[in-house]
């Protein structure tokens, strides 16, 4: 080769290196003032909203938002599916409400047992789970999630069907998060750190290594990512949201317990929460989350009218935004701006 020719191969590779490391730091400052923006407003809410059911509403929608995070990561990243991750949630919440309301724990020494037995649940049964691929993979998970639900409906240890009662409030420095406002703050703090928390995650080695596994989890295994790891990785790394999830949902205002939140019925609303809210997107879940809880108080009188409406949705957004809510509304903001644009140019 020319010695010319490739020193201006190098340089145009250097080039574009640059440019691309540019690029990607504008766009987590562009992310990192999102989020500001967006916790700033959920702090100013209350301000606004006093009403104890507005803000009882708003909690759901936080702790739905946790969960639809941590699938997210696993539908949208690793590209594997789960019918049921309902099943962690309650596998959290329970575990968090018996040490609690049955032993007198601390609700605080509580949640890492859980989050870790919820775990290690996922660790022993996505090892084998996760080498099925497509309808296999998502006939298994499904048997997961009604095999969790059937254990917490006939277990003595979590009240069986009638439920489990007695689970304390939640109390920081001696005093108890009583009061829908507190609870809301609570709640949505753990929001703000696991959201940051999966933002740096999917923008790191792994992040980009799941990103791999899912267009080819063939071409990944060649470029020497360790596919199985990292497909288990996400698996548990989801599963401990949900388990986050279910242990704010126990100690949440009615102290209350029973096995009907953790079936089949929520897994499905939380797949439908991630696919309407944008898969591989930070902000999908939210939108998801909040679309779907919203619509599920509205429905509360029906019964089982809202898996209508879920389908319905879905097809509607796979014709109008296939890529959902989040990448919808940022292409529609950004055709906003171009038109801006050739305005002021023509101006």
């Amino acid at each position: 080769m020319n010695p010319r020719n490739a020193t201006e191969r190098s340089t145009e590779l250097s080039d574009l290196q640059e440019a691309q490391v540019a690029a990607h730091r504008r766009r987590r400052r562009r992310q990192f003032l999102q989020l500001l923006v967006f916790f700033a407003v959920v702090a100013l809410v209350p301000v606004f909203v006093r009403n104890a059911y507005y803000l009882n509403v708003l909690v759901y929608v936080g702790i739905y938002v946790i969960i639809a995070t941590g699938l997210n990561l696993l539908m949208g990243y690793a590209g594997q599916i789960s019918l049921g991750h309902a099943g962690f949630y309650g596998l959290g919440a329970y575990t968090s409400g018996v040490l609690t309301a049955t032993y007198g724990w601390s609700p605080w020494a509580a949640m890492p047992v859980a989050v870790a037995l919820t775990c290690a649940v996922a660790y022993v049964v996505g090892r084998p789970t996760l080498r099925l691929r497509g309808h296999y993979l998502a006939m298994a998970t499904l048997g997961l999630g009604i095999i969790i639900q059937v254990l917490l409906r006939q277990s003595s240890i979590t009240g069986g069907a009638s439920g489990l009662l007695g689970i304390p409030a939640i109390s920081i420095a001696g005093r108890s998060l009583e009061t829908d406002m507190q609870y809301y703050f609570f709640v949505w703090a753990f929001v703000a750190l696991l959201l940051v928390a999966f933002a740096n995650l999917v923008d790191s080695r792994p992040g980009r290594a799941l990103r791999a596994l899912r267009e080819s989890e063939l071409a990944a295994g060649m470029l020497g990512v360790d596919t199985a790891s990292y497909k288990v990785q996400a698996f548990v790394i989801s599963a401990a949201y949900a388990a986050i999830g279910g242990i704010l949902y126990a100690h949440a205002s009615m102290h209350f317990l029973s096995p009907q939140p953790f079936g089949f019925h929520t897994s499905i609303a939380l797949v439908v929460m991630v696919v309407l809210g944008g898969e591989g997107t930070l902000w999908g879940p939210v939108f998801g989350a909040a679309t779907i809880t919203l619509i599920q108080e509205k429905l509360r009188p029906y019964n089982d009218i809202d898996i209508v409406v879920y389908g319905l949705l879905l097809i509607v957004m796979l014709i109008m935004m296939p890529g959902g809510l989040s990448r919808g509304l940022a292409a529609f903001v950004e055709r906003l701006r171009g038109r801006a644009r050739v305005e002021e140019a023509a101006s």
